[in-house]
């Protein structure tokens, strides 16, 4: 105002004798509330940016993430999701510099972001927690298909057909077990999860070991549509849920496992054929001689 005051000095006229204070004090009020409505109307706009660009940053990995489901899948993700919020955060106060805003404006943006990369990340998580059989089957057919050398296998009468379906389920279980709830907070329920799974769908025998020492109860415990202590907003997927899945899971993948053995005793026949061929042809010639 002081501005405005020097630059109207001319306009005043000393005889009128004129209170202008009510008419600055007003004047000011416009203008700092047009300041205000300016501010916020371009910090709105830039966290808008900021959410876009968060979500670029997450979508992707997240994704890659749950696809490749392993212990570690949770963990990584609630990493990634605190470094790339802070990353967009630590951007938005320096494209804010200019606006001198208050540490309470600056809480409540950060607190929008960090919701906003949570909701990313959650519907992520629900995507992909809607093609989990197709996903369980991909890994089973990867895993039973191929070595741990990636090299796809020969189904010769050596190959354990039974332990190869075993290993290979095991491992498409914890695709299960990974997306069945959202883990973004400390408490971690995923090993009581896993265990769960585990003990009901693999048996006690191939359980994990913390859970291979419990009694097993005659009660089916995928019965319940919750996961204990873990709450219905943060669960993909139910344990009656799990357990239709698992069923429908055996039915795709044992086509899989019959080729195979079919494979492997169409292998067995043509070495068993080809032995006796050599066998035959070497008494002949012993008789020739």
């Amino acid at each position: 105002m002081a501005r405005f005051d020097e630059d109207c000095a001319d306009a005043t006229i000393k005889q009128a004798n004129w209170d202008t204070s009510k008419v600055k004090d007003k004047l000011r009020r416009e203008i700092e509330a047009h300041v205000a409505s300016v501010r916020s109307d371009k910090i709105t706009q830039h966290t808008a940016l900021c959410k876009e660009r968060l979500e670029e940053l997450l979508s992707g990995p997240v994704k890659d993430l749950l696809e490749q489901a392993s212990n570690g899948t949770w963990p990584t993700i609630r990493k990634l999701l605190q470094q790339e919020t802070e990353s967009v955060s630590s951007g938005s106060w320096n494209a804010h510099r200019h606006f001198d805003i208050d540490e309470q404006t600056k809480a409540e943006i950060h607190a929008s972001l960090e919701k906003h990369g949570r909701g990313v990340v959650e519907a992520k998580a629900r995507e992909e927690a809607g093609r989990v059989l197709t996903s369980m089957v991909a890994r089973f057919s990867r895993n039973f298909s191929h070595d741990s050398d990636s090299i796809q296998r020969v189904w010769n009468p050596r190959e354990d057909i039974r332990a190869i379906a075993e290993t290979a389920r095991f491992a498409s279980l914890e695709v299960l077990s990974v997306m069945a709830a959202i883990r973004l907070d400390g408490d971690d329920p995923g090993d009581h999860i896993k265990n769960i799974l585990y003990l009901a769908l693999l048996g006690s025998r191939n359980a994990p070991t913390n859970a291979r020492d419990r009694r097993v109860t005659t009660v089916d415990i995928l019965a319940p549509n919750t996961w204990e202590e873990v709450p219905s907003s943060r669960t993909l997927i139910t344990p009656f849920r799990c357990k239709h899945l698992w069923r429908q899971f055996i039915e795709h993948t044992a086509e899989i496992v019959s080729k195979a053995i079919a494979e492997r005793e169409s292998n067995r026949s043509f070495l068993g054929l080809n032995f006796f061929s050599r066998l035959l042809r070497f008494v002949t010639r012993c008789f020739c001689c």
